[in-house]
């Protein structure tokens, strides 16, 4: 069954260490998830992010896998963890922030979500209780509220009308979620999703509202889509102020490493964000000593480990002057190598995070690590 254990409490802040219970297995926190939104987390094998990355659970999307594979083919497999060979505990996004990114082909009416596939221009509908037939079918051990998005800047109005129908579709999802069972033979988590852009009187209501729900943990969105970090900020300390603090809290879609240690300090427990696979595409790697763009030509030469940490199998391996060589003749292995450093150093991240906060120094820690993992080289 699912079960949240806090461990650990730092004195000085909202950080705190916790355990989660899944029926796919245990997951200490804080805990950040790489996205596998289509069922693989992009260049890295399922093999290489239990065993060399050190992953606990991964993400999945239900837009993308309810259009491709399709539901036929994940309920014939068995679910999700079977299709894909991962034992470990799955997230679905319910795909709000999908439906918030695709504005150009998609409804939004108080039923639900009408949308044109990217894929093929067919037509489909989403509504909180088909959306969360669509999640139980994939089978995660944690399934996300149907929810929109606001994109910011929004209008107060607008903001509230949004949260109005994001609250009204909560209420019709939980009231299903309560009437159906999963159908793998292992428990599934349901948690809602608080919203309101960053007008404060408009997240204590909905923050009010989901924590009177009694679920099993609770999301923040609507966050990181373009308001300044301050804001960010803000909106994260006083949801996590109202959150019932025996459950798991978790901020989506951020973000960088400094958004992530500052908002564990804030209270937040899970993290997901596309950033360490999609910057890695894109030659860019996070290192306990900087930043890195691996294409610049002062890597050419350097023959020193891509971390001296050791941080993943890759980074003693390979030299920053093989990995720019291969980025810069597009060899496929570049994105591999890359991938694996940036998710292994994400993990990483989160265990030192938690080893401080058990250790009772997290504020001292963060301050001090901060200026160096975010500095350029």
């Amino acid at each position: 069954m699912f079960k949240f254990k806090i461990v650990a409490k730092d004195s000085e802040s909202k950080a705190r260490a916790g355990i989660l219970h899944t029926d796919h297995g245990i997951i200490q926190t804080p805990i950040f998830m790489p996205v596998g939104t289509v069922g693989t987390v992009k260049a890295v094998e399922q093999q290489v992010l239990e065993d060399e990355i050190g992953a606990q659970i991964i993400l999945g999307n239900t837009y993308h896998l309810y259009l491709r594979p399709g539901l036929d083919i994940l309920y014939q497999a068995g679910g999700l963890h079977k299709f894909i060979s991962w034992n470990r505990p799955i997230l679905t996004d319910s795909g709000g922030f999908q439906v918030y990114s695709l504005a150009q082909i998609r409804k939004i009416t108080d039923n639900g979500v009408r949308f044109k596939s990217h894929i093929d221009g067919s037509y489909h509908v989403f509504t909180p209780e088909s959306n969360l037939e669509i999640q139980r079918k994939i089978g995660a051990d944690i399934i996300m509220a149907l929810d929109e998005c606001v994109p910011f800047p929004s209008s107060y109005e607008y903001a509230k009308e949004s949260l109005n129908r994001t609250l009204k579709w909560l209420k019709r999802g939980w009231k299903h979620y309560k009437e159906t069972e999963p159908l793998y033979g292992y428990y599934q988590a349901f948690f809602p999703i608080t919203q309101g852009s960053v007008f404060k009187d408009l997240r204590i209501r909905s923050t009010e509202t989901v924590a009177n729900y009694q679920a099993d943990g609770y999301a923040i969105g609507g966050l990181a889509v373009g308001e300044p970090e301050e804001k960010m900020y803000e909106i994260i300390d006083l949801s996590t102020d109202i959150l019932p603090e025996e459950r798991p809290r978790y901020l989506m879609g951020v973000g960088t490493p400094a958004n992530i240690l500052n908002a564990i300090e804030l209270g937040v427990d899970m993290f997901d964000c596309v950033m360490p696979t999609r910057n890695a595409r894109n030659a860019q790697l996070f290192t306990s000593q900087g930043v890195i763009n691996i294409r610049n030509s002062k890597w050419k030469n350097d023959f020193s480990p891509i971390d001296p940490l050791g941080i993943t199998w890759v980074d003693t391996k390979y030299t920053k002057a093989y990995l720019r060589h291969l980025v810069i003749a597009g060899e496929r292995l570049a994105a591999q190598i890359a991938s694996v450093h940036n998710l292994g150093f994400y993990l990483w991240l989160v265990r030192q995070a938690r080893m401080h906060i058990i250790q009772g120094d997290y504020p001292q820690w963060k301050r001090q690590i901060l200026p160096i993992i975010t500095r350029r080289l």
